[in-house]
């Protein structure tokens, strides 16, 4: 004689219990962290560096060292200040990172634009031209000081650069300034968010660029 196996209401009540609170711990699982979007400058120069920046005739090479950097812009993070709140603070995007520090982004801009008219070095070839020629090109050394989104309200902002360039003539008997000078830029973030803010600040870095390389032209053309 078989024996029927009866659910009691007890039971079966239970039973939905147990059922609902798997179904809360699965949702209580955390969720995948979410990864970072990664931004640079983009695969050229934009119109605004393109235009100034014209081939004419060929300058003598050039030193490009290395950008300097405060540490807290010489990070991966993209950087924005709320003007209308505190201007002073220097706030990061939690999901938004630059493949590379913006002042290697910023040096690359400036290389392939001085390239365009003389032949850029690094430090380790400038030093290898001395060893031959006895004479170490013109160094121009570049401190970034500002590299930032500025909101001036809570939907519109810009990407402000700023750089101090020197050109240095290094001999025998020392170093000795050829010019020194401040370049700063803004233009206008298309959308007040990171995406907005990196084409701002390549936009305002390209501008800085043009200024820059007209400068040492300038520089590199008169008498010394």
């Amino acid at each position: 004689m078989k024996t029927k196996l009866r659910t009691t209401p007890l039971a079966a009540a239970a039973a939905v219990a147990l059922a609902a609170g798997l179904l809360a711990a699965c949702g209580a699982l955390p969720e995948r962290p979410q990864r970072a979007s990664l931004y640079d400058f983009g695969a050229g120069p934009s119109g605004t560096a393109a235009a100034t920046i014209t081939p004419t005739s060929q300058l003598p090479p050039i030193l490009l060292p290395h950008i300097d950097a405060p540490a807290r812009l010489d990070g991966a993070q993209i950087l924005y200040r709320l003007g209308y709140a505190d201007p002073n603070e220097l706030r990061p995007y939690s999901l938004a990172r630059w493949s590379v520090p913006p002042t290697r982004l910023l040096e690359q801009r400036l290389r392939e634009a001085l390239a365009q008219r003389r032949v850029v070095l690094g430090a380790e070839e400038g030093t290898n031209i001395a060893r031959v020629q006895g004479k170490v090109p013109n160094s121009l050394r570049l401190t970034l000081e500002e590299f930032s989104q500025y909101f001036e309200s809570a939907g519109s902002s810009v990407g402000m650069v700023r750089v101090r360039a020197t050109l240095m003539n290094t001999t025998g008997a020392g170093d000795r300034v050829l010019g020194q000078r401040t370049f700063s830029a803004q233009a206008p973030a298309p959308t007040a968010d990171a995406a907005g803010g990196v084409k701002a600040l390549a936009a305002a870095s390209d501008a800085v660029v043009a200024q820059v390389v007209q400068w040492a032209d300038q520089l590199q053309q008169s008498p010394q």
